[in-house]
């Protein structure tokens, strides 16, 4: 295949954007090539601005222009933009219309590879817009007449994820975790496993045309995840969970409140589709990747003591 120099990573400041960077980073040995971010505000890139080849770019991917400009020069493009909450007008704008601004502009600036984000789940008759949304925008990529590979992860964790952390946290403060979708489940897989089969898509051509699933060697409910979060943390708490009506009101409730709600009603109707590997599709070990096992890997960063999670509550204080 022809090698790969200048790499676009959309969401590359985000939680899984910035392990694609560091393991794109180390896929060219810190030397030759660039890997850009767009984003609108450069203070988001600062967790990665200090990665040798990565180049921070002021620019709304949401605007065609600015997108053609970015993309101007580009051979690959890693796409990861998404969000878990908002309107139907929102999940549709950002998992569909910016697929669509994103195809467009690959076609204007002469760009075919493109390795895209998806999730586990995805169907147009879902029971939530978010995962709808998402499968409106595969089917936009994938009929682009694109190069495109598109991945689906479970649930992903890691040392700055805000899953297992989160949950981490409430059982600090509660005495019991009153829980929708408690028998919801998932398969949790590796920020560092999802960012690697990134990093091999964009190597391996037979890749193209393909959809593989992202998913860990466990699959657990989310009372179990949760149960895990406090026991790793030291602060296991009892697991009440809720009656589907219940989790909707509870959801509701924490709509309301200021800032990025815990939980939607969005997320309660996404948790009743299994987010877990059909067996139907190639997944890590096509790519010859072995899953990382969660509790393995989350030992490291929710008990405080060792790993990066130890600072991790600095960094909140210091914002």
């Amino acid at each position: 295949m022809t090698p790969l120099r200048r790499i676009v990573v959309t969401g590359g400041t985000g939680f899984v954007g910035r392990a694609v960077c560091e393991h794109l980073v180390e896929r060219s040995g810190g030397a030759g090539g660039r890997i850009v971010v767009p984003t609108r505000r450069r203070r988001a890139g600062l967790a990665i601005q200090s990665l040798p080849t990565v180049e921070i770019v002021a620019a709304d991917v949401h605007d065609p222009r600015a997108l053609e400009r970015v993309l101007a020069g580009c051979d690959a493009v890693v796409h990861l933009v998404a969000i878990l909450h908002g309107s139907a007008a929102d999940f549709q704008r950002v998992h569909v219309d910016l697929p669509r601004t994103l195809a467009a502009a690959c076609r204007q600036a002469g760009v075919r590879r493109l390795v895209h984000v998806s999730a586990l789940g995805v169907a147009a008759d879902a029971p939530s817009h978010y995962l709808r949304s998402k499968a409106a925008g595969e089917r936009v990529l994938l009929d682009s007449g694109l190069d495109v590979t598109v991945l689906r992860p479970s649930v992903i964790f890691g040392a700055h994820d805000r899953f297992l952390n989160l949950f981490a946290r409430l059982q600090a403060l509660a005495p019991v975790v009153p829980l929708g979708g408690a028998q919801a489940r998932f398969q949790p897989v590796w920020v560092e496993d999802v960012a690697e089969a990134v990093v091999r898509c964009l190597d391996r051509d037979d890749t193209i045309g393909r959809t593989l699933e992202c998913a860990g060697p466990d699959v657990m409910t989310l009372a179990e995840l949760v149960r895990l979060a406090g026991r790793l943390s030291g602060h296991q708490r009892p697991v009440l969970p809720l009656s589907a009506p219940l989790a909707h009101l509870q959801a509701a409730m924490m709509e309301w409140l200021p800032g990025e709600p815990l939980m939607s009603r969005d997320n309660v109707d996404s948790m009743r589709v299994p987010n877990v590997a059909s067996g139907a599709l190639p997944g890590l070990a096509s790519l010859g990747i072995t899953a990382a096992a969660v509790e393995t890997v989350a030992a490291g960063y929710l008990g405080g003591a060792s790993g990066p999670g130890r600072f991790e509550r600095w960094r909140a204080r210091r914002g």
